[in-house]
């Protein structure tokens, strides 16, 4: 019936449909964006909205608002998404971050939405052009370059999560709208090195590749537009081929090494107090008859003469308006110098070439002049020495890690002690008092580390996530964002190729741990212990494999109500929100802990959704570890009665599925006071056989 259960849970998840992404229509929008502002048609290269205000009789945009879930939607730990709606100006700065709707366990209930709605309330303001980092040490002094958030406790990996949709949705309109690098985001490029300069002449800077130089004559330029409408229409080009069309000099200047060489030191100056972090300078320098200002240039404005791509998209130069002067010594054929800033947003990356393109046009005809355009491009690489490579396409997850690596080191030498310990059962267990006072402790460790301390307490909510995103085709690397609880799974997993599902249950469960001191607690007061008869205990086994099977199936087809059932679990109650929580559900886990002072651990046994899981898992089991000798069941019965799990077969087999590894078995086993069969065996040895006398047989005889 098990068996059954779980296939069939397997065999629907393919006629899972996809989950619906955004939910909000225009006139929904308009309504979270009142006049003055007015929302416009949703683009069509990318699902947001623009949103417009009348300035006089101009329209200006204001920004981009736009739903989280049509752009990234990263699982959270309930397998579905957190839909934010996000709002962006066009700088690329936050105008405001809200919640549409979130499944996430921890805000459902306990904490409530509120800590996750002041969470995202500290994005206003913020711009992508620095890396947003959630932390906990905003406003302590950190000189980094990056935003810190602060996270909510008992939430953390949650609210990274949603820092990653925030961030990746909001990069998407970035790149699709403002302009921004695609491809790369603003925290994954490489870095201009500050700490390099070293005093070098011009025909140094031109040899290192520093300073780029192109000239063009007109006799070159004529041959551009050679065969076209726009051939022979530059008269001064014709009289005068030889001349100098345009002498361009471009250069990086935000490098120390660059603009200290070529600026005079008060230009430097001003160039670096005017650099916001993240922003570059460019240097152009041009001569000839071919100005790149232009008549109509106003100065701060954006040169139309001189283009800048990377990677073969176009990023805007400004310029800053300092009318610089180059350095004494630095003497080149130029008649104009600009100086011209790349933002921060921008994703300028220097560890990648640059291309300056030199649009030429001309045009034929009086009344609907025909325009002939071409381009001339000059390509600037940057020598590697001079910045400091990026890091690569760090994953987002992997600051979790890095943050908990001090937790990670305690639970990975625990794990390991573990696995040693339950390697060895017999010696583990060779002296009752000794592993008694053990398993004790062992106890303590995982409530207070494991559970309150880490918070890594399995839960079936983890496979219902897992569950939801393959349902609606998602990946699994949200999971990755909580690395106690990936790293405890994948010791659970393997245990189960071993163990079976005891290993967790018996070991590594807070609050499996908790009933078990509740059960001590109970014994230690002297109170009646509830015996179910043995018919009746099998019957209510088989009520958690129902819940865990309704479970996986509402998690397939119906989330809401998969987000009631999983309430079954008092998990998040008990330990994740330290019983901080409405008075039913801490009832409920208060009312299981003092069942278990009568019952033994009655809710793992009878209720638990995630141990029924685990034990259908952990028929994979590869070892029959217990020792069991020819005696045990036949007639030997003492481990049998002294299961409190009832996992012993009146025959000695043990059922593993319903094992949970407290070895009390192995205890027996190993004792020479406890174990009838080596009890018997002693005596048999200490026993002195009765002999006939030599002289009694001989008077007989």
């Amino acid at each position: 019936m098990r068996a059954l259960l779980a296939i069939l849970c397997i065999a629907f998840l393919p006629c899972c449909g996809p989950a619906r992404a955004g939910t909000l229509d225009r006139d929904a929008v308009a309504r979270r964006f009142p006049a003055p502002l007015v929302v416009g048609e949703r683009a069509a290269d990318v699902p947001a909205w623009p949103l417009f205000k009348q300035n006089g009789t101009a329209t200006e945009l204001v920004g981009y608002a736009f739903e989280s879930v049509d752009l990234a939607p990263v699982p959270g730990f309930a397998g579905v998404p957190v839909n934010l709606l996000v709002a962006i100006d066009p700088k690329g700065g936050f105008l405001g971050v809200d919640v549409l709707s979130q499944h996430e366990p921890v805000f459902l209930e306990g904490l409530g939405e509120a800590p996750l709605r002041q969470f995202v309330a500290q994005y206003r303001g913020l711009s992508l052009g620095r890396g947003i980092v959630v932390d906990g040490a905003r406003g302590e002094g950190k000189d980094d370059g990056l935003a810190h958030l602060d996270g909510v406790a008992k939430a953390t990996a949650s609210v990274r999560i949603v820092n990653q949709s925030v961030l990746a949705a909001a990069l998407k309109v970035a790149r699709a709208k403002l302009g921004f690098a695609a491809g790369r985001d603003p925290g994954r490029i490489g870095q201009v090195r500050t700490d390099l300069f070293a005093p070098m002449s011009l025909r140094a800077l031109l040899g290192a590749g520093l300073v780029r130089h192109l000239r063009l004559r007109n006799r070159e330029v004529e041959r551009l537009f050679a065969g076209s409408a726009g051939a022979g229409l530059d008269a001064q080009a014709l009289a005068r081929p030889d001349e100098v069309f345009v002498d361009l000099y471009v250069a990086w200047a935000s490098v120390p090494a660059v603009g200290r060489n070529l600026l005079a030191p008060r230009s430097w100056q001003r160039l670096a107090a005017r650099l916001e972090p993240g922003d570059q300078a460019l240097l152009v320098m041009a001569g000839g008859r071919h100005a790149l200002a232009g008549e109509d240039f106003v100065r701060g404005s954006v040169p139309r003469r001189i283009l800048l791509r990377q990677d073969r998209l176009p990023v805007e130069m400004r310029d800053l308006d300092l009318d610089p002067r180059l350095a004494p010594g630095i003497d080149l054929p130029v008649t104009e110098v600009l100086l011209l800033r790349t933002i921060a947003q921008a994703g300028l990356d220097p560890a990648q070439a640059l291309e300056f393109v030199l649009p030429l046009v001309r045009s034929k005809g009086i009344v609907y002049p025909e325009r002939i355009a071409r381009e001339v491009a000059v390509t600037y690489r940057l020598p590697a020495g001079y910045y400091l490579a990026p890091a690569g396409a760090t994953p987002s997850w992997r600051a979790s890690w890095t943050a908990r690596r001090g937790e990670l080191a305690v639970l990975g030498a625990a794990l390991a002690l573990l696995a040693g310990a339950l390697l060895h059962p017999r010696r583990l267990s060779a002296d009752a008092r000794r592993f008694a006072w053990l398993r004790r402790a062992w106890l303590l460790f995982v409530v207070a580390f494991v559970g309150y301390g880490a918070q890594a307490q399995l839960s079936i909510v983890n496979l219902t996530g897992v569950v939801q995103a393959v349902r609606a085709g998602r990946g699994l690397d949200f999971l990755l964002f909580d690395p106690m609880t990936v790293t405890l799974w994948g010791f659970v997993l393997a245990s189960l190729l071993l163990w079976g599902r005891g290993a967790f249950c018996g070991w590594l469960c807070p609050f499996g741990a908790l009933q078990e001191f509740a059960g001590m607690l109970g014994r230690l007061l002297r109170l009646p212990q509830l015996v179910v008869r043995r018919a009746l205990d099998a019957r209510l086994r088989r009520i958690k494999y129902v819940a865990l099977a309704a479970i996986v199936l509402a998690a397939a087809f119906a989330p809401a109500l998969a987000d009631r059932l999983v309430e079954l679990e008092p998990f998040k109650t008990a330990i994740t929100l330290d019983f901080m929580r409405a008075w039913p559900y801490v009832a409920y886990a208060a009312g299981l802990l003092a069942l278990a002072a009568v019952a033994n651990k009655a809710f793992c046994r009878y209720l638990c959704p995630l141990g029924a899981a685990l034990a259908v898992l952990g028929r994979v089991r590869l070892l029959d570890w217990i020792p069991r000798r020819a005696e045990c069941g036949a007639p030997c019965q003492t481990c049998r009665h002294r299961c409190g799990y009832r996992a012993i077969a009146p025959g000695g087999r043990i059922d593993y599925a319903e094992c949970f590894q407290c070895m009390e078995c192995v205890v027996i086993h190993e004792s020479a006071t406890q174990c009838a069969p080596r009890i018997l065996e002693r005596k048999r040895a200490a026993t002195i056989p009765i002999v006939p006398a030599r002289d009694t047989v001989d008077r007989r005889a």
